[in-house]
């Protein structure tokens, strides 16, 4: 006979947790997965909206190769309620501090209390005003080469000029094609290092505006200018300015700052995901903007281990401050009775 585990999915909140985390994709929910194995009590607050929705597959995820975005995110979400942890869906509207952690305001109405957050509400990308760009966002109008460089190679491949990373970025997708045509569009022409390392490279300059793109049987063919002239293209680049999702940290004064690379806005965090604001910590995107699925997943177990190291930390000190005060032998239904004190609603009644 084989045994099956049934797990119980619930949207039904309890009062507080060890910790929520703050965006369902890779970060949050390996973050969760990692504080559900060190058996902390953990919810999972998902608006669902992640970034690569609009991909057809995860790429550079060792072991899953190619899986589909929805698909990933619907396997950590088993695991991590396989291990007693919640995955719930909502927006978080306002966070504020308590004396014990914090409290976090659901938009539908809905609270709870955290000991610790971990935020990983990732970013937003924001494109340039170009008709035609976002609806092909995803498909044939790509941005890093690592995610779609191979699905693009060998293809007549565009590069269009929006920020201070265009030109690096044409040079990254010479590699998967000896065709790759920089457009300037509304910054000005490459000169000095720049134009010699384009014209070392082959890759051709485009000068003009772009009014937008043209597309054949829902595939681009090409990019139109201004001037009408049209440039056939299979693929398009586009370095999007990329911007972490903060508006809700804004009354605990954590606030996204101009990256130094400008690429964009990111939460600053220290190499273990903890921020300026003691109690939250930061994974994914929201803090490095050029993580990828992998790298963000690492990232949010990283963070998960410190959060668990500071409860114990904050614990332990508890303990000793019961023992102090003599009223029973320490021991360690001691300091689980302490714990119960302070959060109240505890952890699946361990």
């Amino acid at each position: 006979m084989v045994a099956v585990e049934v797990v119980e999915v619930t949207d039904e909140l309890k009062n507080t947790y060890d910790v929520v985390v703050i965006g369902g994709g890779a970060a949050g929910l390996s973050g969760a997965l990692m504080l559900t194995r060190a058996r902390r009590s953990v919810v999972v607050i998902d608006a669902g909206a992640p970034r690569n929705a609009p991909a057809s597959g995860v790429h550079g995820l060792l072991a899953r190769e190619g899986i589909g975005p929805a698909e990933l995110v619907e396997r950590g979400r088993a695991e991590v309620r396989g291990y007693g942890g919640q995955v719930v869906s909502g927006e978080v509207g306002t966070v504020a501090r308590e004396e014990a952690g914090f409290q976090v305001a659901l938009t539908d109405g809905r609270s709870v209390r955290a000991r610790r957050l971990l935020l990983a509400t990732g970013l937003v990308d924001e494109l340039p005003d170009v008709p035609g760009l976002r609806s092909r966002w995803g498909r044939d109008v790509v941005h890093c080469p690592y995610c779609h460089g191979w699905e693009i190679r060998d293809q007549a491949i565009g590069v269009l000029g929006s920020g201070p990373l265009s030109v690096h970025q044409a040079l990254l997708f010479r590699q998967w094609s000896d065709d790759v045509t920089f457009f300037s569009h509304t910054l000005p022409s490459p000169a000095g290092e720049e134009a010699e390392q384009l014209a070392a490279r082959g890759i051709r300059v485009v000068d003009g505006e772009v009014a937008s793109l043209e597309i054949v049987d829902d595939r681009l063919v090409g990019v139109r200018l201004t001037d009408g002239s049209v440039v056939k293209r299979e693929a398009l680049a586009v370095a999007s300015r990329m911007v972490a999702r903060t508006g809700l940290l804004s009354a605990l004064g954590l606030r996204a700052v101009e990256h130094p690379g400008g690429a964009g806005e990111h939460v600053p965090a220290d190499a273990t995901g903890r921020t300026e604001v003691p109690g939250v910590w930061a994974a994914g995107n929201v803090t490095d903007l050029a993580a990828q699925v992998g790298g963000a997943a690492a990232a949010g177990a990283a963070a998960a281990a410190q959060i668990n190291a500071d409860l114990i930390a904050e614990e332990t000190r508890q303990a000793i401050a019961a023992r102090a005060r003599g009223a029973v032998p320490f021991s360690p239904e001691m300091e689980s009775r302490v714990c119960e004190a302070v959060l109240g609603d505890r952890r699946h009644g361990l």
